[in-house]
């Protein structure tokens, strides 16, 4: 584990990659639809296009505005709760993220007639309110909703240390950002793994999965 990062940021930031990784295959799953990054929305909503289904370039979209409005909420909800210098700021995100994960569920399975939609609009929010509320975790830049950025930064990092002729191979000190990337990169695709197969079993029922994983998680913030 790496030396700088203390146990609650490290078992934080593997609980919320792995509820990144679990809504995210879940909502694939249930309504073929990426609801923690843009990229993948991007690709099928091009597809969508190309084939001249309109009706299919909602979901992608939808979810693309909206967790793009859930990292910009969750500038503008941290922003006040830091006039409160002894308000939990991160649980309180975390706490609304609950709330929008169980409606998502009970949107898609009560059988409403726009049950899909509200399901990925409040999924997409979700995710995107965590996204923008956890960036750092001893003083290192992640993302817990999606990996490919972080990957491809520090794998370029690690590249130009390595072939870098200032610093001899020998002496190259154990660089902790690689340590933190396998293990979130680890939580997270276990994560997908675990929402993938329980909405897969439970149907939209499954995601109530990952709001069980945020409450304890919160509350180890607030006492920490």
């Amino acid at each position: 584990m790496p030396s700088n990062i203390n146990q609650t940021g490290m078992w934080l930031s593997l609980g919320l990659a792995f509820v990144g990784g679990y809504g995210d295959a879940a909502s694939f799953v249930l309504a073929k639809t990426f609801t923690g990054h843009v990229t993948g929305n991007l690709v099928l909503a091009a597809i969508a296009v190309a084939a001249h289904d309109w009706r299919a370039t909602l979901a992608p979209l939808s979810a693309i505005v909206t967790f793009l409005i859930g990292i910009v909420l969750s500038v503008l909800i941290v922003r006040p709760l830091k006039t409160w210098s002894s308000w939990p700021l991160l649980p309180t995100v975390m706490g609304i993220e609950v709330i929008l994960l169980v409606a998502a569920s009970l949107a898609l399975s009560s059988g409403l007639a726009q049950g899909v939609g509200i399901f990925v609009i409040f999924l997409s929010l979700a995710l995107g309110l965590q996204n923008g509320a956890f960036r750092r975790v001893g003083g290192i830049s992640v993302h817990t909703t999606y990996l490919t950025g972080m990957i491809t930064s520090l794998i370029s990092t690690e590249a130009e240390q390595y072939t870098s002729e200032e610093v001899p191979h020998d002496v190259r000190a154990h660089d902790p950002k690689i340590e933190l990337l396998c293990v979130i990169w680890i939580a997270f695709v276990v994560g997908a793994g675990t929402g993938a197969a329980l909405v897969l079993h439970f149907g939209a029922l499954g995601m109530l999965g990952a709001a069980l994983l945020l409450i304890p998680l919160a509350l180890r913030e607030v006492q920490s």
